[in-house]
């Protein structure tokens, strides 16, 4: 090997290494918690007062105040614990039951909201939901709820499943406010405002909704996932990242803001990779915002609702849906109340007494190839029901990916086969043509004529599968159902690195082995990185070394580099690999072999292993 081959060799390697060095000295800066006494306020705003026919939108926000001394009312339900605060009847307080933030049953459960200025927050930066009126004509700011408004709860109340909490706030001026919060098994809060105008005079308010959220959340943002803003506005879904919403232009009146006006309904909140907050207003039309405070480095999404006239003497309600927990599909799939194509097809069908969420699965992260992964994650979660193991699951998924894109796969391995059978005539053309490149493109082009191959037949197939295996990935890399999911044996987290690891021979010997994230967790490979490592090496194997020596030493080196790049994804994304090495390695062997063409398997390991020999300088 010439020592450009050897340079260039050397720099891939090098650059690798500093990519990875890189990554794991100087992550990606992460918000520290701001001291809750410095937060900056947002502005409140009121709106002009207008006609009843233009329906201004409420415009106002809450300020940041922390309440940790305000009474509280408990929430437990089957999936959630938590508490409101009766201060701005806040819900800033909201953990999932059937969730840990680790394995260890007992680590705390995963915390969604967190109250400002809390105690006991450790890592949990404040989060949290916030409702309340714009006061438009007739009435005051200090006589709407607000941020600040202290509501009455019955003593002993708490709310579950199967009683609701009713908090009541009179303003002292003729206006007494009624909040009912209902809440379902799972993660759907359903608050119904209602006002009682008993005064002598019209009121003209308006309600709002937010979520507030300080600081990005701890974790790494990747590309293949969005976490920041997500919402629907007029059947038009909207991501924006953490680091966007800080790019926000400046509009009047707003600050950093993007301000969107639904006709047609829809909803708007955040998401992280398995947790979601969301505020779904029931009425059609509404104003959407995402906001960036950067004096309290506050992202904020606001739902505001057009003005309610309400006379002498009159009341009026109105509703909004809070959807607050993990991203699974079925109950997401049952509040926008499409069972969609599986379930329809064992009869399900659209419950028309109930309210419909607008494309409300579409907050599940399914990427570009959508059209893809939701039919692929229905599989995925029938075939878990079947099996009742998501590594089963998994692999038989992969099973029958394989299967369906078999004809594109076997197009692909015969063409390679019918190369592989021109390949001395292909040699011999090349020591007959010298440097004369016109002379061989001719030769070339003849002999796929005379054989009649097309050399393009084996690219095409596998460009079209290309789109399948990332949604594919896509699919197993945003499931929730993977988090805490045990396969067989020691991998007890499909959603967490092997945990076995070289360094202490697979548990055989009593040394601690390095934490995820650590520098020298890379060099902690488990049995399943190892295993993807040696089903890419015979997969190589099938075929012959390529003859240009730094060619085939890149080839050489590509398992062995992805075992250590892979090493630190999830136990489920890697046993996808193997599971897929696996079956494209019986794939390929067999339709070779059943074309005349079996691979040298043995051959061409040990022919690897004799070119190693013969690269070794001779001894002294």
């Amino acid at each position: 090997m010439d020592n450009q081959n050897r340079n260039l060799i050397l720099a891939t390697v090098l650059s690798a290494l500093v990519i990875v060095v890189w990554t794991v000295f100087f992550p990606p800066p992460k918000p520290e918690p701001t001291d809750p006494a410095a937060q900056g306020q947002v502005a409140t705003e009121s709106a002009p007062a207008a006609a009843p026919a233009t329906a201004p939108l409420a415009t106002a926000a809450p300020t940041v105040d922390p309440a940790p001394e305000a009474p509280r009312v408990a929430i437990d339900t089957p999936a959630l614990t938590g508490s409101i605060s009766l201060l701005g009847a806040r819900f800033d307080d909201l953990s999932l039951k059937t969730y840990r933030e680790k394995l260890d049953e007992t680590s705390p459960l995963v915390r969604l909201l967190a109250p400002v200025g809390g105690t006991d927050l450790d890592s949990a930066k404040p989060y949290y939901v916030v409702q309340g009126w714009s006061a438009l004509a007739g009435v005051t700011a200090a006589q709407v709820p607000g941020p600040k408004t202290l509501w009455t709860a019955p003593e002993g109340a708490k709310l579950t499943p199967e009683t609701p909490l009713v908090l009541t706030w009179d303003n002292g001026a003729g206006l007494v406010f009624t909040r009912t919060i209902a809440v379902d098994p799972q993660y759907l809060f359903s608050i119904t405002d209602a006002v009682q105008n008993t005064g002598t005079a019209p009121v003209s308010i308006a309600p709002w909704g937010i979520i507030a959220r300080h600081g990005i959340p701890a974790g790494n943002r990747v590309y293949v996932l969005h976490e920041g803003a997500v919402r629907m506005t007029n059947g038009e879904l909207q991501e924006i990242k953490y680091a966007k919403i800080t790019d926000l232009d400046t509009v009047p009146g707003e600050g950093q803001a993007d301000v969107l006006s639904a006709e047609t309904g829809g909803w708007a909140g955040f998401t992280d990779k398995y947790w979601m907050t969301t505020l779904i207003p029931d009425a059609a039309r509404f104003t959407s915002v995402v906001k960036y405070v950067a004096s309290a480095d506050l992202y904020q999404t606001e739902t505001r609702q057009p003005a309610i006239e309400i006379a002498a003497g009159a009341s009026t309600s109105i509703t909004t849906r809070l959807f607050a927990g993990a991203k699974e599909w079925e109950p997401i799939a049952r509040y926008q109340n499409d069972p969609g194509l599986f379930d329809r097809l064992f009869g399900d069908t659209v419950d028309p007494t109930q309210p419909q969420i607008t494309r409300f699965v579409d907050s599940i992260d399914w990427g570009w190839y959508y059209f893809l992964t939701k039919p692929m994650f229905r599989l995925l979660h029938w075939l878990h029901a079947v099996l009742g193991n998501m590594g089963w699951a998994i692999i038989a998924l992969t099973v029958i990916i394989k299967m369906i894109v078999f004809p594109l796969a076997r197009t692909s391995y015969i063409s390679m086969a019918k190369m592989k059978e021109i390949q001395p005539m292909m040699e011999a053309l090349k020591e007959r043509t010298k440097d004369d490149k016109q002379a061989l493109q001719r030769g070339m082009m003849e002999l796929y004529k005379r054989e009649k191959i097309n050399p393009a037949a084996g690219c095409l197939p596998i460009l079209l599968q290309i789109p399948i295996f990332f949604a594919l990935y896509k699919v197993i890399y945003v499931t929730i159902e993977l988090y805490h999911a045990p396969w067989i044996g020691w991998i007890k987290d499909l959603s967490a690195p092997d945990p076995s690891s070289i360094l202490n021979l697979f548990g055989l010997l009593p040394y601690a082995t390095p934490e995820p994230g650590s520098l020298l967790f890379i060099f902690s490979l488990g049995v399943l990185p190892i295993l993807l490592g040696i089903s890419m090496w015979f997969q190589q194997k099938l075929n012959p070394a390529p003859t240009d020596p730094s060619q085939a030493a890149i080839f050489a080196w590509m398992p062995w580099i992805f075992m250590f790049m892979l090493g630190g994804f999830a136990s489920g994304l890697v046993l996808y690999w193997i599971a897929n090495n696996v079956i494209t390695f019986v794939q390929q062997y067999s339709i070779m072999s059943l074309h005349g063409k079996r691979p040298d398997l043995f051959g061409n390991i040990v022919a690897g292993f004799r070119k190693k020999t013969a690269e070794e300088p001779p001894k002294k």
